[in-house]
């Protein structure tokens, strides 16, 4: 395999990896009502087809991401990719509710191996005069997968069953893994093992521990679980309190400190995501339940928001090349803010033009805020930092969605108990999601003030 091949295959396997996961996510979430039926689950319950996966991935991308640097990169991304594969398979086979669940959250923990890799060996394969190319096709691949997931998802859903999606992502997984399989055999891996260092198993267990807490809490209104709640925020606290003091922490809490551009622009990105993430999910829960749509017209409408993110992004992100980031990505915040206020007002007579209208805007506003939000935190540190702020920007994105659902879930759990969203149960299933939307758009206003709070780049 010469210089050119090695650099076509890396790209060609970075880019499926980066596509699978949005892909199958936002397809998945077409998929949803169709699972739900089957094993005759409720909302709250289905909510944990996606937050088993999302909790795994949370649980596992950091600690997984300094296990990389001791034991190879290339290592732990080949094995992730095996996890994955097989996941998918087994995903497809299951009979029950329980085994689907196991396996989405094994599925979590080769996509965590996955996603603390792929961008690093895709750099490390290219001089730094391509790098911003490749990143941008790379990231043209992510968006390609949120695209086409609802589509492709709702009409192979429609025509051939959910578990259809996972025979997809079992094949791009294999096809993957004998690319990498080839590339490997051409590549000299540089590992950037420190001598003596040691795993930070007791971090590890405290950060696990207190983000599984934090979802069971959250997953019921049982009056008990506030209990966990508390336990698993005074974990996290513990985590921070604990990681300051370490010489080789599996998370670097120094990052934030003295640096308000890095602290308020992950802050920033952890409240986009917990407002915008479950948008998705309760939509085509609406459009399928409330409408009547198809899971294949149901994608249609929902893939108007990825599509709209697709163009624009790489727009803003030029715009922040030129234009102080903060102020791009805090425009972008309250033009998202927005949306969430216009689906506030969804009922049950809505119109698809609607209901159109409040995703494109949205689509707008994150395509305004996550490229000049990323530039913000990637321009805010120094090179060194680079692969450590990238892990920290992608747990806070995966933190966010994982949120997300649970705050679904804890509503739903509220208003809904465990009923089914029947014609008898819509006011329920409303009155959810009004509630759900109010809580977004708040969360998004005040996103905009800690957009705003950090200080000019240059400064």
């Amino acid at each position: 395999m010469n210089e050119k091949e090695k650099k076509i295959t890396i790209l060609i396997i970075a880019g499926i990896t980066s596509f699978i996961t949005p892909f199958m996510i936002s397809s998945l979430n077409i998929a949803l009502p169709t699972i739900g039926k089957e094993f005759l689950i409720s909302p709250i319950t289905l909510g944990w087809v996606q937050t088993s996966y999302l909790l795994s991935t949370v649980i596992f991308l950091v600690p997984f991401g300094k296990i990389a640097d001791i034991y190879g990169k290339n290592k732990i991304f080949f094995y992730g990719l095996i996890i994955y594969t097989l996941s998918s398979v087994f995903i497809s086979l299951s009979t029950n509710f329980t085994s689907l669940i196991f396996f989405r959250f094994l599925q979590g923990s080769g996509a965590a191996m996955i996603f603390s890799t792929n961008v690093a060996i895709l750099i490390s394969s290219f001089p730094k005069d391509e790098r911003g190319k490749i990143l941008g096709i790379n990231t043209a691949f992510v968006y390609a997968g949120l695209s086409v997931g609802p589509f492709i998802g709702g009409l192979i859903t429609e025509k051939l069953g959910w578990k259809s999606i996972f025979y997809i992502n079992s094949f791009l997984g294999l096809v993957t893994t004998i690319l990498f399989t080839k590339f490997k055999k051409n590549e000299v891996e540089i590992k950037t093992q420190v001598n003596g260092y040691k795993f930070d198993i007791i971090g590890t267990l405290i950060y696990s521990l207190s983000l599984t807490l934090f979802m069971y809490g959250t997953s019921t209104s049982e009056g008990i679980k506030l209990w966990i709640i508390l336990l698993a925020i005074a974990g996290i606290i513990l985590f921070i309190l604990f990681e300051s003091k370490k010489q080789n922490p599996i998370l670097e809490i120094n990052l934030f400190k003295n640096n308000p551009v890095f602290l308020f622009s992950n802050i920033s990105a952890l409240i986009n995501y917990i407002a915008t993430f479950a948008v998705g999910f309760l939509l085509s829960l609406y459009l399928q339940h409330i409408k009547g749509l198809k899971p294949s017209k149901a994608g249609l409408v929902l893939i108007s928001q990825p599509v709209i993110m697709a163009i624009f992004s790489p727009v803003s992100g030029k715009i922040s090349d030129k234009i102080e980031p903060r102020i791009i990505s805090s425009i972008g915040m309250g033009i998202t803010f927005i949306s969430l206020v216009m689906m506030f007002f969804i009922n049950l007579n809505s119109s698809l033009n609607f209901i159109l209208s409040s995703l494109i805007i949205l689509g707008f506003g994150l395509s305004f805020f996550a490229s000049p939000n990323t530039n913000a935190v990637m321009s805010s540190v120094e090179t060194k930092f680079y692969s450590q702020a990238s892990s920290i920007l992608s747990t806070m994105r995966m933190v966010g969605q994982m949120m997300s659902m649970a705050v679904v879930m804890f509503v739903l759990s509220i208003k809904m108990k465990k009923t089914n969203i029947t014609p008898e149960y819509y006011h329920l299933f409303l009155s959810s999601l009004k509630m759900l939307f109010m809580i977004f758009a708040l969360m998004c206003f005040f996103g905009i003030f800690t957009s705003l709070k950090r200080r000019n780049i240059h400064q």
